[in-house]
C-alpha cells in the first residue's frame, strides 16, 4: 500500500497567502528542566485547508457542518500542469467527471516552493460547470482557489451547491488517477475553515 501525504508542512517561514506577515504562524517554545512546552497561533487557512461556507458567505455554515464521511472518500485526481494562468472550462469539459465525484487538480502551483502571486487558479466558468456536474467536493494546489474575480464567484459558485472546497494541496509526486482521500481536518466548532492532514492512498487491485 502506498500512501501520498499531500499536505503543506507547517512552520514559521512557509509561504502563506500573499505573503501577509499575519498569515504566519507563530510557535513559541519553552522549556522547565525536562519538559518541552510548545504554544501555537495559526491562521485557520494556513497551509492545506478545507473552507467552510462560512468564508465567503456571511449566513454560511461554519466548519463542524462538514461531515466526515464526506473527507474520507474516493477522489479524482486530475493532471492540469499544461494550463497558464488559470483552469476554465475548456480544460475540463472533456474530463471524466461525473455527480458525486471529489476532484483534486494538479497544476504547476505544487512545484512553487514560494507564494507565487500569479498561481493557477478556478476561473468561475470552469466552477459553474462543476457545480453542474454535481460534484461533492474540489481541491486545489493553491492556497487560493481564485484570484483576481471580483466578488469571489468561484468561492460562492461552489459553496451556494454545498461542494466542499480544499486549498494548499502538495501535488507534485502524484499521477493521475484515482484514490483513496483521508482528509483529516482539525475538529474546529465555529470557525470558517481548519487546517488539515490529507493522505492519498493508492488503490489497490
Amino acid at each position: 500500500m502506498k500512501i501520498h501525504d499531500i499536505t503543506m508542512p507547517i512552520y514559521e517561514g512557509m509561504p502563506v497567502y500573499k505573503n501577509k506577515q499575519e498569515k504566519q504562524p507563530e510557535l513559541r517554545t519553552k522549556t522547565n528542566g525536562h519538559v518541552t512546552e510548545s504554544r501555537l497561533c495559526l491562521d485557520v487557512h494556513t497551509g492545506t485547508h478545507i473552507d467552510a461556507p462560512l468564508h465567503m458567505m456571511n449566513d454560511g455554515e461554519t466548519f463542524e457542518s462538514i461531515a466526515i464521511e464526506r473527507l474520507v472518500r474516493q477522489c479524482k485526481v486530475f493532471d492540469m500542469t499544461a494550463v497558464e494562468e488559470k483552469i476554465t472550462l475548456k480544460d475540463i469539459e472533456n474530463l471524466s467527471i461525473g455527480e458525486g465525484d471529489f476532484v483534486l487538480f494538479k497544476t504547476k502551483n505544487s512545484f512553487d516552493e514560494i507564494f507565487n502571486f500569479d498561481f493557477i487558479f478556478v476561473a468561475e466558468d470552469a466552477a459553474r460547470h462543476l457545480a453542474e456536474k454535481g460534484i461533492s467536493g474540489v481541491g486545489i494546489d493553491a492556497l487560493g482557489i481564485e484570484r483576481a474575480q471580483e466578488g469571489h464567484p468561484t468561492h460562492r459558485t461552489l459553496m451556494s451547491k454545498d461542494i466542499i472546497i480544499i486549498e494548499g494541496l502538495r501535488l507534485g509526486e502524484v499521477k493521475a488517477g484515482e484514490y483513496l482521500m483521508v482528509a483529516a481536518p482539525l475538529k474546529l466548532q465555529g470557525t470558517d475553515a481548519a487546517p488539515a492532514r490529507i493522505l492519498l492512498i493508492e488503490n489497490q487491485s
